[in-house]
This record gives C-alpha cells, structure tokens and sequence, in this order.
C-alpha cells in the first residue's frame, strides 16, 4: 500500500512516540539522506513506513538496503524479493547483496550470530558511503533491547553491555523505534494493513535470544514484574547516562597516562595504572587494547584481568598475547600494547626453556604459581557448573576440566618419551609425539610445551587439547578452571 493509503486511514498513533525519540536523540538534521536497513520483518518495515510518513516533516531523503545472509534458502530469496518489491512500490532506491555467512564465521572464528551482524554493518556502511547516505537506519526496538541486558547478564558482562543498545551510534547509525514496545509496532501494521515477512528461525529455540524472548520474558512477567520490559529499559537509560559520564571521565585520565600512539602500538606508564582505581585500570586496558586492534571482540574479561596480573605481580620484563595477534608487553615501567603483523600461536613458548630442561611442578590445590621454565602462571580455579562460561570464547590456553574425573595433587611437567593421552573428540589415545607431528608444532617448541597430570595420566596437553575423559558433560557438577597467563 502507499504512503497516501497509510495517511487515509488515519492510524499513526506511533507516529508521536517515535518523533520524540527523534528529536530527544538528534537523529537527523534537514537535507539527511537515510539508508533504511529492511530484513522483511516487522520491525524494518514498520520503520521503512514510519518514516516515510516523517520525511516530509525531518526533510529526509531515504533508501532501502537489504542483505540476503543464505541461511534459509529458498526464504531467504523470498524475503529479498520482497523488500525489492517493497522499495519499488515506494518509488526508493533499492540496495541488495548477498553474502556466504559460514565461509566469513570460519575464517574470522565467529558464531553465526556474530557473523552475520559483521557483515550485515559491513554492508549498510559500504552502501552508505559509497550512495552518500549520512545515516543508517535499524529497527531495533524496545524489546529488543530488554532482550540484549538479560542476555548480557547471563553472560556477566559489565555495565556497557546492560546499558543495551544505544539510540545512534557514532553520530551515523540510529534506531529511531528503540522506545517502541513490539506490540505497538504490530498493532501499526496491522491497523494499517502492511504487510511483512516472518523468519522461521525467531522461534528456534537453539538461539539464546530466542530463549530469552518465548521462555525467560514471559517468565519474568507472569511471575515477577509484568512491567519487565519497560523496568530493563528504564535500566538501560540510567546505565547509558552513566557510561557517558564515566567515558567522560576516563577520556582525561587516558590523556595522562599514554605515553606513545603510534601506528598498531600504544605505550602506558605500569606505574600510573597500578595506582588507578580496578575499574578505571580495567577500562583504560580495554580503550588500550581498542585502540590497537580497532575492536574488542575476543577480548574477555579474564584477558584484562591478565594484564592487570602482568602490571602488578608479573615479571618486570615479560609479556601476554592475547586474541587476533594482540600482544602485550611489560618493560618495567612501560606497557606496551601492539598488533603483531603474524600469529603469535606458535610462540607460546620463546626460547626460555632449553630443550633438554626437565621441570615438574606439583598443584595440591586449585592455585597460582609461576613456572619459571615457561615464563608463565599457571592458575587453577574452580568455577560453579550451573552458569558455565562460553568454552568457545576462552582462547587456547584455557582448559575447562571436570573434577570428579580428576585427583589433586596434580603435576605439570614437560613431555616425555612414551607419553600418551586420548586428545578431546577421539575414540582412541595417540602419543603426544604424534599429536605434536599432526598438529604441526615445531620441534623446538615441543619440549617446551608441558602437559598436566592426574593420577598418572595426562589430562591436558597445555594450550593444545584436553583429554576426552575429563570433559564437560551434563552431569558435571564442578568444572577445575586451567589458565596459562603468559609474562
């Protein structure tokens, strides 16, 4: 239907509310030309009508770009077909491509989640510079967001990630329906008899944000507070005020603790971040590490916590790596933070152990100790099985162990001759010497590369694979945490 039908039938209630949000938030200025990002589903093309009714009013110029991911088939073909037809029948500008989702989340190591939403930004920002679109516009809405804060409390994220998602983003990207409860959206098209496309995978329940919307939400209503969505959304307004204010504050302190910015490297005094505050250090060491690698992704909050080891109980000549290449390294008074132009994978171990050191080490307890031959903690901690972290996430030298398959004291040693264990996923064991061959680890590195012990056998081959007897299962009820810090 047109523009004029929609206006006829006199049914724009929501037309208010998301004029407030508009202005409270300066999401567009007169002469603005807005890229809108239409899937097919309710939320885009309740946003592609709403503002096409404002255009006239915000003096907007507007387009429709969509992505097709190729996860569906034949649907998702059917859904870019339909937003084709949708921008055609609105006289728009119509911006499609299409993109192989499985070969991107391989290469860059992602879930399909992740990867789908990287290229689909890649997209609408390539589309908007190159047709001269100064803002992009999404449909995320109030619940939505409500879904994003409990997902982030599920995964213990700090007050960033429950502050939701922001109404514009670095002055471009804006989400002019944020205040706008979905059934409000819903009640709008179908007053007006629009019509939108619906994916088959929003009530598949293997995604936790499908979980957190059909199971957790309405739990929550039903049984604590029917006004959640609205309370979490409170809870994000006040939390983003309050990043503001602290980003703010930290924006002074980085400007006298860095020392050097160059190209891939920034360089911090050790001595003025261990006089800060743990918040401001933990915040300083990621805008840090941001800054160098253009992004957080990867970088955990135990990867901070390991930097903040290194500046105050390390070694004062050592270093870490951390995901995609990042490396940090302390020089006594000076951190320096780099991207290293190689993997860092395979220098796990540099040179500080000769290859004919023998070492063992005894752990009568979950702990930490220093492994001088490595140049390395170790540390043990035991974490509760009824909220596990994402295993996918943890990097390579994280092992995740079930306890009752195990025994203390437990020993860490470098290979020897004959060692065999059964690596994670295989039916039968294999000789640690074999695995190395397989895995393509250099000789050198070998014997540098320990292995843990309980009761005689190995159960992790550190930094490359656990044995398959000690793995998580559904009935693990206690999970020994094995983190190898590098200094």
């Amino acid at each position: 239907m047109s523009e004029t039908q929609v206006v006829e039938k006199n049914k724009c209630s929501i037309l208010g509310p998301v004029m407030k949000t508009i202005e409270a938030h300066n999401m567009f200025q007169p002469a603005d030309s807005v890229l809108i990002g239409v899937s097919g589903g309710s939320d885009s093309v309740a946003l592609l009508y709403i503002l096409l009714l404002l255009a006239p009013k915000l003096a907007i110029r507007l387009g429709v770009a969509h992505l097709n991911h190729g996860l569906r088939g034949e649907a998702s073909e059917r859904d870019a077909r339909f937003v084709s037809a949708l921008a055609e029948k609105n006289n728009l500008p119509f911006f499609y491509d299409k993109v192989n989702v499985p070969e991107y989340r391989r290469i860059h190591k992602l879930s399909e989640e992740e990867a789908s939403r990287c290229l689909r930004y890649e997209f609408f920002n390539r589309i908007a510079k190159k047709n001269g679109y100064q803002k992009i516009a999404l449909g995320h809405q109030a619940d939505d967001n409500a879904e994003l804060i409990l997902m982030c409390l599920l995964r213990g994220s700090g007050t960033l990630g429950v502050s939701g998602i922001a109404p514009v983003r670095n002055g471009k990207l804006v989400r002019p329906l944020i205040d706008i409860r979905k059934k409000e959206i819903l009640e709008f098209l179908n007053q007006n008899d629009i019509q939108y496309v619906n994916d088959a995978t929003n009530t598949q329940m293997r995604y936790l944000r499908n979980r957190v919307r059909h199971q957790l939400i309405p739990c929550l209503k039903s049984t604590y507070n029917p006004n959640i969505v609205e309370t979490l959304n409170r809870l994000s307004s006040i939390l983003r005020a309050e990043e503001e204010w602290i980003s703010h504050q930290i924006h002074h302190l980085w400007s006298r603790l860095f020392k050097v910015s160059e190209h891939n490297r920034v360089h911090l005094g050790v001595d003025e971040i261990n006089n800060l505050h743990i918040a401001a250090k933990r915040r300083i060491l990621r805008h840090a590490i941001r800054m160098v690698k253009g992004n957080l992704r990867r970088i955990t909050f135990s990867h901070i916590e390991q930097v903040i080891v290194l500046c105050e109980e390390g070694p004062k000549v050592g270093s870490l790596h951390l995901p995609d290449r990042i490396r940090i390294d302390r020089h006594n008074t000076l951190l320096k933070i780099s991207k290293e132009a190689r993997s860092l994978r395979n220098s796990d171990f540099p040179n500080r152990t000769p290859t004919n050191c023998h070492y063992e080490y005894r752990f009568d307890k979950p702990q930490q100790a220093w492994i001088e031959e490595l140049g390395a903690y170790l540390r043990l901690t035991e974490i509760s099985a009824e909220n596990p972290p994402d295993y996918r996430k943890a990097g390579h030298r994280v092992a995740f162990i079930d306890m009752n398959m195990i025994e203390f004291p437990l020993l860490l040693r470098n290979p020897k001759p004959g060692d065999r264990f059964k690596p994670l996923g295989m039916k039968g064991t294999q000789k640690v010497k074999t695995f190395f061959i397989n895995n393509k680890i250099p000789r050198g590195e070998r014997n540098r590369c320990p292995v843990m012990i309980s009761r005689g056998k190995i159960i992790w081959v550190v930094g490359h694979r656990i044995d398959d007897s000690v793995k998580i299962s559904p009935e693990t009820r206690r999970i020994l945490k094995a983190e190898l810090l590098l200094a």
